[in-house]
């Protein structure tokens, strides 16, 4: 073999925020943007990784532990070899179509692609969902412990078992997952993903901070997860803070089903008023909104968007808004001259058609 291509996904995720971690319910989608690998195996544990959106190339060794976006690389190998994958060293070239910092899932895409042409290397069977699910755990770790952001797995695993056309209703009590059709385009709509271009890292503590508060608001009610917990249940916490932060988890479990069922319905209005009301709880109360995805989401409102609510981890990164096709020009040029009104840097957009998840290219 002289070289393997694989890629994976980015994503959005269409409802269900901060969620995953406990034990709740998301309804992410998987982008056509794609992270693409080209990796030639070595006959040594040496390895060569080089990114078309970096200009500098690292060497190393399939021990050794690299920082920056190299982790996310590194962290995969290591992780895969621990669990008995007989990984060589090889050279890979990286190029990606997703945003970094926009709260679109770069790293997990990074991650999967990877993780998905190891196991074309390998030979694994990744027709087989098992294994999917196994490579996906993977990421998992090698982006909590080897790089050490504390995410909750949904980016790794709508990138290795998402289905084109759907989005994908996770639920983090049973591990499910199950595709929901989501047939906007004959409903004459789009998904408009509004990248505000103020970057955030998963790594900087806020977004830790969030997992910790909810962990205590749960632990204070008794409980292991915020899942399955009751809003008056929530509404006793002494804390104010962690009642904030408990009601959104506990509502937005809710908002997940109720979109799933609007979606059933081809009720698309009732799915954006679900949406609006999780950016309310998000902006509200779990504090991690902004000024400019506020700004994003209320403009695009009121330039004719169904709804729209801030996606991701939060403290910046992207928005997304639920919009007819014919609607799509002027919710951009509204958004576009709000962000110039209010002195922010022009935001970037992109239209979120479902895509299908990470897979082998090439074999050569």
């Amino acid at each position: 073999m002289s070289a393997l291509v694989a890629s994976a996904p980015g994503r959005v995720n269409l409802i269900g925020e901060h969620t995953d971690y406990n034990g709740g319910l998301c309804l992410p989608v998987a982008l056509p943007q794609r992270t693409t690998v080209s990796l030639v195996p070595r006959t040594d544990q040496a390895l060569r990784l080089s990114s078309a959106q970096d200009g500098e190339d690292w060497e190393g060794m399939v021990e050794d532990h690299p920082a920056g976006w190299t982790a996310y690389v590194a962290g995969v190998v290591s992780v895969l070899r621990e669990g008995g994958y007989d990984v060589p060293g090889f050279e890979a070239s990286i190029d990606s179509e997703v945003p970094v910092g926009a709260g679109l899932s770069s790293s997990a895409a990074l991650e999967c692609s990877v993780a998905t042409a190891i196991a074309g290397l390998l030979d694994r069977d990744l027709n087989n969902r098992a294994e999917r699910r196994r490579l996906a755990d993977a990421c998992i770790r090698a982006e909590n412990e080897y790089v050490g952001a504390p995410t909750g797995g949904m980016d790794q695993t709508i990138a290795m078992l998402a289905e084109s056309g759907h989005a994908l209703l996770l639920d983090f009590a049973d591990r499910s997952a199950t595709a929901v059709e989501l047939p906007l385009e004959h409903a004459g709509l789009v998904l408009l993903v509004i990248d505000t271009r103020v970057s955030h890292a998963l790594t900087d503590g806020s977004y830790g901070d969030r997992r910790e508060e909810c962990a205590r608001a749960a632990a204070a009610l008794g409980r292991e997860s915020l899942r399955d917990i009751s809003v008056q249940a929530v509404e006793g916490l002494a804390d104010p803070v962690l009642q904030r932060r408990a009601r959104h988890v506990v509502t937005e479990n809710l908002r997940v089903l109720a979109a799933v069922g609007a979606i059933g319905d081809r009720n698309w209005h009732a799915l954006a008023e679900t949406l609006d009301a999780s950016h309310t709880s998000m902006r509200d109360d779990f504090e991690i909104s902004c000024a400019e995805l506020d700004l994003a989401v209320e403009t695009a409102r009121g330039a004719g968007a169904l709804g729209a609510r801030m996606t991701g981890g939060g403290f910046g990164g992207s928005a997304v808004a639920l919009v007819s096709e014919a609607d799509v020009r002027r919710v951009r040029s509204a958004v576009t001259s709000a962000f110039d009104r209010a002195g922010h840097t022009e935001p970037a957009y992109l239209v979120a058609t479902p895509g299908d998840a990470a897979r082998l290219e090439s074999v050569s």
